[in-house]
Formats: C-alpha cells, structure tokens, sequence
C-alpha cells in the first residue's frame, strides 16, 4: 500500500489576472491552479521557497501530493507544468491536476532489496549493485504502493535481475516496455565472475534512460 504522501501546503488566491499573480510574487508566493474533477478550478498561492525546494528535491512532475489549503478539503494532485522566468529560471506559475482514487498515473517508486544478509553470492564476498534504485510504475492513486521488492536470497556472483523478477502490485506496469536490468550481484574487486560485457551493456543502457 502507499506510504505517507506529502503534504503541500497552499494558500487560496483572491482575485485572478495578472495582477493577482505580480501582487502574489511581490508577497513571495508563486500563482498556481488546480484543476480537474468535479470542482471549478481553484487560484492558490505556494510559498516561492517551499516550492523551490521540492523543485531542486527532484521528480516533481511525478510526484503525488496531498494539497492542503485553508477552507478546502485535502485533495492528491500531481503537477501538470511549471512556468519558469526565460531568464533567471525560476518558478513563476504552477498547474496542478486533481486525481480520483481510480485516476492511473506515473510515479518512480522505490526498490527495496531484501536477502543480501543470506544470498550466497554476497557471502562468498560478492557486492549487490542497484542498477536501478527506483523504477516509473503506472499505478491507480488510490492504490500507490511505498515501494517495491526483489529478493536476492538465493543470488550467486553474476546473477543479474530483472524488472521481471519484481512481483508488481496489482494493477501497476512499468513505463519502459522492456525486461530492463535493475540489480546484478557482482564479483569482488579483482576477481573474475561477475556479470559478462553484455550484462555490463544493458546495466549502462538502464542507468541512462
């Protein structure tokens, strides 16, 4: 089941236009929107510091949020855009999508790798390495799992994983349509065993999409 999604603190905007907007960037704040669902789109104003940190945290365009404004029920949105200034490259208007609990989106959800204290493979002095440490799942936001896991309790030096031997949550699928490489349990410096050049090639591959 899903972990904790944060919360995103907003304001609701008073009056609309432009004006709205400057008077809300001189205030520190930066215009927003929420739309979608059955409610009439709704003016709010994010602090410009709280949203230039979850910016430079990474992944915002795919991230599920809990907005929370003052007079409003809580509602998960995801961002739809940003605006930036042309030059300084700063935050200065933002979309948010709301979703139903049915509603499918796109979200990179954690791998958690379970059995190195037991694997074989990492006993006799191999190394685990996360080729992959989350992965893009198509998920339903009412049903977004923490995270997802592989087991490498039985793995041997030069076992390679897959997305394949992930058991994925009911209803999820990954965005890449292809078997992609996740994990690989690698030989100890020095030695020879470890996963072959090809291996080596899809794990590079993986790493830069």
């Amino acid at each position: 089941m899903a972990g904790e999604i944060p919360d995103l603190i907003a304001h609701a905007r008073t009056g609309t236009g432009k004006g709205a907007a400057r008077q809300a960037r001189r205030d520190g704040m930066v215009p927003g929107i929420v739309y979608g669902g059955e409610n009439d789109p709704l003016p709010i104003n994010i602090p410009f510091n709280v949203l230039l940190k979850r910016l430079k945290a990474g992944r915002f365009l795919s991230t599920l949020f809990n907005l929370k404004v003052e007079g409003q029920d809580d509602v998960r949105v995801i961002c739809r855009g940003v605006q930036r200034d042309v030059v300084k490259d700063l935050p200065t208007h933002v979309d948010f999508m709301r979703l139903k609990r049915t509603s499918r989106v796109n979200l990179f959800i954690h791998v958690q790798i379970e059995g190195e204290d037991v694997a074989p493979g990492i006993k006799k002095g191999g190394v685990i390495t996360h080729i992959r440490t989350e992965v893009e799942l198509i998920v339903t936001a009412g049903d977004i799992p923490d995270h997802i896991t592989l087991d490498v309790s039985k793995g041997e030096i030069g076992d390679v994983y897959h997305i394949s031997d992930v058991k994925l949550p009911d209803g999820a699928r990954t965005v890449i349509d292809r078997d992609f490489v996740i994990a690989n349990i690698a030989a100890p410096a020095g030695l020879g065993g470890g996963s072959n050049d090809d291996d080596a090639a899809e794990a590079d591959d993986a790493a830069e999409e």
